[in-house]
């Protein structure tokens, strides 16, 4: 049974969890910015990672940055738009499903590394794609999926993703590794937790269920058609993932002078 927990950024879902019986019943299923990030943007949480005892990864997908009819049809390349933002600081935007997020924080570090003001625009879910399209905005941050078949028809043009491989979504995209800004790297991971509290056989057999359900070609079919790639790695390299990215982060965060909020 899948139960949608809206509120607060997803955190009432996660909360949720924190307080549900820990005998393997109830699971998180949730981006991994919950644990990562969400500890370095709020100032208050009612949870912390240590409540939770992560189980098995399922998926990964990069970040893409498109660019609408605002940007000039030449620039085709990274390093098109950096010099276009450039000579144009007064035009340099980009939208993303929201302040705190790590699309938000790419992009801020985009500016950073490249040496000119990109002026973030926030918005709610995919909000952003309108204003793309309609001339509002530069250029918008999110999730391969999100934008694929706009891309694919030619409305948006795709600059680069943020994965370390190309995405086979997308597989003439270059990486922001091969146009010069590896620190942009990153993936948006998909993983599942319970209660800290729950007993370690009950989550390695939870682990082998998911292990298996992620073998099948209904899965895999599935995570296709969301323009995900699956990926799962062991649950000691799942938890160390936490904590560095964790750290990774909250020194992106602190770089950026983003002040935390309720």
């Amino acid at each position: 049974m899948v139960e949608t927990r809206p509120g607060a950024a997803g955190r009432v879902a996660v909360e949720a969890v924190k307080t549900a019986n820990a005998d393997g019943t109830v699971m998180l299923l949730a981006p991994l910015g919950f644990m990562m990030l969400f500890p370095h943007v709020y100032k208050t949480l009612r949870y912390e990672p240590r409540d939770f005892t992560p189980v098995s990864t399922l998926a990964s997908t990069p970040t893409l940055l498109t660019v609408g009819p605002k940007v000039p049809g030449d620039v085709r390349t990274l390093a098109d738009f950096v010099a276009w933002c450039r000579a144009n600081p007064k035009l340099a935007t980009y939208g993303t499903a929201g302040a705190g997020t790590t699309l938000h924080f790419l992009g801020a570090m985009l500016g950073r590394t490249a040496g000119f003001d990109f002026l973030h625009v926030p918005y709610q879910g995919n909000g952003s794609i309108q204003d793309l399209l309609k001339g509002e905005i530069a250029s918008a941050i999110m999730p391969v999926g999100s934008s694929l078949g706009l891309v694919r028809s030619g409305d948006l043009r795709a600059l680069a993703t943020t994965g370390p491989h190309r995405s086979p979504f997308l597989p003439a995209v270059p990486t922001v590794g091969e146009a010069g800004y590896s620190s942009l790297e990153d993936l948006t991971w998909y993983g599942v937790f319970v209660p800290a509290k729950t007993p370690a056989n009950i989550v390695e057999k939870l682990n082998a269920a998911i292990q298996g359900a992620l073998r099948t070609d209904e899965v895999k079919s599935g995570m296709a058609k969301l323009a995900v790639e699956l990926d799962s790695i062991s649950m000691g390299d799942f938890a160390r993932l936490i904590v560095s990215q964790s750290e990774r982060w909250k020194a992106i965060v602190q770089a950026t002078g983003f002040v935390p909020t309720d």
